[in-house]
C-alpha cells in the first residue's frame, strides 16, 4: 500500500476527558493485575440522535464489560501457569504487539478477548457529543496525514467508508499510523486505511490505530438494525478529531514495547 511521510515534530500531550480522567485508550497500556472496565468519556445519552443510548449502554456494560471479565481470567490461568514469562505480567497492549509469544494454548483466546478489551477501548475513545457549532473535521498532524496521503479529507472518508461497507460479518475499520525512522535519525509517520475480522486488533501487526469504527452489530443493532450504511454515516457525525490527535501523539510518545524472549 502507498504511504506519505510526515516529518514529526516533538509533541507532549495527556488524553483526559471533559472530567480530567484519562481515555479508555490509555488503560490499555496499564500493567495491572487486574483489568477493570474504563468509564466512558461521555454519558450514554451524550452521542444522540446518532447513536443511540439503549445501544451505548449494552455496548459498554455488557459487551465491553464481558470481555473485561474473561481477559482477566485468560491472563490469570495464564500468568499461574507461566510464573517466570515476563510478558504474561505485561500489558495488554505489549502482550497483543508481542502476540507470537503469548502460548499457543492461550493465543487465540487472547487475541479474542483481549483485543474485545482494547478494541473498544480505542473506539470509545475517538466518539463525543456533537454540539451546534462543532465541524468535525480533522485537526493537527492528523488533518496534514489525511490532505498528503489521501488527497483530501472528503477522499479519505469516502474510502474508509468503502473499506467499512466491504467488511464481511463482524470486525473493524481503522485509520491506522506507522512511526519509522530513517537513516538519519528523523521520525516520519506513514498512514493506512486497513481493517481486521472478529477482535483481531492492527497492534499485532506493529500498526498504531487512531481512528476505529467497530462493525460488530451489536455496536449499532438496536437503533439502525441491519442497516451498517446508515449507522457508519451517523458514526462520522460524533467522531472527535481532538482525540484523534491526541491519540496520534500519545502512540508516538510512547516507549515502544520490547522484551528479552523476543
Amino acid at each position: 500500500m502507498p504511504c506519505v511521510l510526515l516529518q514529526l515534530v516533538c509533541v507532549v500531550a495527556i488524553a483526559v476527558s471533559v472530567d480530567g480522567s484519562l481515555l479508555p485508550y490509555e488503560v490499555n497500556d496499564d500493567v495491572v493485575s487486574e483489568y477493570t472496565l474504563p468509564d466512558l468519556p461521555y454519558d450514554y445519552k451524550g452521542l444522540e440522535p446518532y447513536l443511540d443510548e439503549a445501544t451505548l449502554r449494552v455496548h459498554h456494560t455488557g459487551h465491553h464489560a464481558g470481555y473485561t471479565k474473561k481477559l482477566n481470567a485468560v491472563l490469570k490461568q495464564w500468568r499461574e501457569e507461566s510464573p517466570n514469562q515476563e510478558l504474561a505480567s505485561d500489558s495488554i497492549l505489549s502482550i497483543l504487539e508481542n502476540l507470537r509469544e503469548v502460548p499457543e494454548q492461550h493465543r487465540r483466546t487472547v487475541t479474542n478477548v483481549g483485543g474485545g478489551f482494547v478494541n473498544h477501548n480505542l473506539y470509545f475513545s475517538v466518539m463525543s457529543p456533537l454540539s451546534s457549532n462543532d465541524s468535525r473535521v480533522p485537526v493537527g498532524e492528523v488533518s496534514d496525514l489525511i490532505i498528503k496521503f489521501f488527497g483530501s479529507y472528503k477522499a479519505f472518508k469516502d474510502l474508509f467508508t468503502s473499506r467499512a461497507m466491504s467488511v464481511f460479518g463482524s470486525g473493524y475499520v481503522w485509520l491506522c499510523q506507522r512511526e519509522t525512522t530513517d537513516s538519519r535519525g528523523i521520525s516520519t509517520l506513514e498512514l493506512s486505511v486497513t481493517s481486521t475480522g472478529n477482535q483481531d486488533a492492527p497492534m499485532t501487526d506493529q500498526l498504531q490505530p487512531i481512528l476505529t469504527l467497530d462493525l460488530w452489530e451489536h455496536a449499532y443493532y438496536l437503533k439502525h438494525q441491519n442497516k451498517r450504511a446508515k449507522y457508519i454515516e451517523d458514526w462520522w457525525n460524533v467522531v472527535n478529531w481532538d482525540a484523534v490527535q491526541g491519540l496520534s501523539e500519545w502512540w508516538i510518545k510512547r516507549a515502544p514495547s520490547a522484551h528479552d524472549e523476543l
